[in-house]
């Protein structure tokens, strides 16, 4: 808005990333949402609203999976949007968590600016028709979509099915970085650490200086 840069320089270029090494391209295609506007705003608040119900909901002490999610989600639109032609991938990975969040939520009731009542599995798919009456195009949701249900799918879903395993497994310098370390059960304290050993404070106070 300031104009200090311009959209030329943040969308998604493939040949301006591998051969001119643009790299910040990768990540800056997806924090542009367009000029300030109604669907500037709609993005933001669904991004936030989504995103904080999802690590304080299935996430919730989990920190090193939710990262994981988004690096899995960037790359495999990363990846569409190699063949696809896309500028921009901000949308989609909103419409991501979306799908990611109303998957796994799948009783609760939503209302849709007062017009619509609908189950939460089908909220992607409403977004996606509001989308259209904007006058969007729907690739960007339809590969939200897409790449939700694959995370949904390979991490929900195939490891409960006969014969099925997780094959989405958190790196562990991921778990090193974000995660708090477990406390050994085995571990054994110094004497002077131990609570037994802890000095009263208030009551010993007390009793050296009574008033």
């Amino acid at each position: 808005q300031l104009e200090l840069i311009t959209p030329f320089q943040l969308y998604f270029n493939p040949e301006l990333i591998f051969r001119r090494f643009q790299i910040w391209r990768l990540i800056t295609n997806f924090l542009f949402f367009g000029p300030l506007g109604f669907s500037f705003f709609f993005n933001m608040i669904f991004l936030y609203r989504y995103c904080r119900m999802l690590e304080e909901g299935s996430f919730r002490g989990r920190t090193a999976d939710f990262v994981f999610m988004f690096l899995f989600g960037g790359f495999l639109m990363t990846l569409f949007g190699l063949f696809a032609s896309l500028f921009f991938l901000g949308q989609a990975f909103t419409i991501m968590l979306v799908y990611v969040w109303s998957r796994r939520n799948p009783y609760i009731r939503m209302n849709f600016f007062g017009l619509l009542n609908f189950q939460a599995p089908f909220l992607p798919w409403v977004l996606m028709g509001f989308s259209l009456l904007l006058g969007n195009s729907i690739i960007i949701d339809l590969l939200g979509i897409a790449v939700g249900h694959i995370y949904y799918f390979l991490e929900d879903v195939f490891p409960n099915q006969p014969g099925g395993k997780k094959l989405l497994l958190t790196p562990g310098f991921l778990k090193m970085v974000f995660d708090t370390p477990e406390e050994d059960p085995n571990y054994n304290p110094l004497p002077e650490d131990r609570p037994e050993h802890q000095p009263r404070g208030w009551d010993q106070n007390e009793q050296q200086h009574p008033q």
